[in-house]
């Protein structure tokens, strides 16, 4: 069950994501980071919302190689060159590629408020799964039975929950800027309840 939850998932992500570019053009995403960088100012203070932006730039520079917009080329030298450089335009400079970008661009802001809160977020998780490993333990130690659905569920919880956090960095959605952390904060907590229910002998 949780092998084909977590497909279902992955592949229900991916045609959110590829659909979101062609539904949206690249203005919906860029109008939306600058909305969320002015709430952020408002509910996290100036400083910190300069800290967030700064850090999505370098992560949309560590990006941008992969992305699949090319660089402006240089004058074709020959006619077979300029045929190849026309190609290459007409197929990637279009609104769906410049979606993409724009695109990239929101989701590189949300993670980068999402690490703003890293240190903490692992802290809290650590906790959680020290005290379910002490559980764990415990349970082995008694010789009581760890209950496979429990596992099952909170697997797949945790699963639903890493793939909804990548949908709402990239849905041109409004969150209150609480959502971020939640949900990595979700994950931690599902994956710790499924370790504690995880089989272990004594």
């Amino acid at each position: 069950m949780i092998r084909a939850i977590a497909i279902t998932a992955l592949v229900t992500l991916l045609i959110l994501v590829l659909y979101l570019p062609s539904a949206h053009p690249p203005e919906r995403f860029l109008a939306q980071l600058r909305a969320e960088h002015a709430v952020a100012t408002h509910y996290w203070g100036a400083h910190a919302a300069t800290q967030t932006l700064h850090r999505a730039l370098r992560l949309q520079d560590d990006t941008a190689q992969v992305t699949p917009l090319p660089e402006t080329p240089s004058p074709p030298a020959n006619a077979s060159a300029a045929e190849m450089a026309a190609m290459n335009q007409r197929l990637f400079n279009n609104p769906y590629f410049r979606s993409i970008d724009a695109l990239l661009l929101l989701a590189s802001y949300r993670a980068a408020a999402l690490l703003q809160w890293l240190p903490w977020l692992s802290l809290l998780i650590v906790v959680m799964t020290v005290d379910t490993s002490l559980q764990r333990l415990i349970k082995a130690k008694e010789f009581r039975q760890h209950n496979p659905e429990l596992f099952a569920l909170y697997a797949c919880l945790g699963i639903i929950t890493a793939c909804a956090t990548v949908v709402v960095c990239a849905a041109p959605v409004s969150w209150h800027p609480l959502v971020m952390p939640l949900l990595p904060l979700g994950v931690g907590f599902w994956g710790s309840r499924a370790w504690g229910h995880y089989h272990r002998r004594g």
